[in-house]
């Protein structure tokens, strides 16, 4: 889950807060597509608490959520034979 905000230090506070509750917390520099100012570029908080704790702290701090809308799919198990296959009889 991440959250997006426009200002560094807004970023910061979120992190810092969010470390304080025992949360995992990182801010990274998120590139828009097409935007060439790097000083333009918003802040991502990057955590694993869950999404209604960051929910809140970006309705206070005025960024955005941005929640991972890729679910990994779950991994069917391939229907393998149970001995090898012979290509010729001896």
């Amino acid at each position: 889950m991440r959250g997006i905000f426009f200002d560094e230090d807004d970023a910061r506070a979120v992190v810092a807060r969010l470390a304080g509750d025992g949360f995992r917390a990182t801010s990274v520099r998120e590139r828009l597509a097409g935007e060439d100012d790097d000083e333009d570029h918003p802040w991502a908080v990057l955590t694993d608490a869950p999404g209604f704790v960051l929910e809140l702290l970006v309705d206070e701090y005025d960024g955005w959520l941005d929640a991972d809308d890729e679910a990994p799919s779950p991994v069917v198990p391939l229907d393998l034979p149970a001995a090898p296959r012979r290509v010729k009889d001896a």
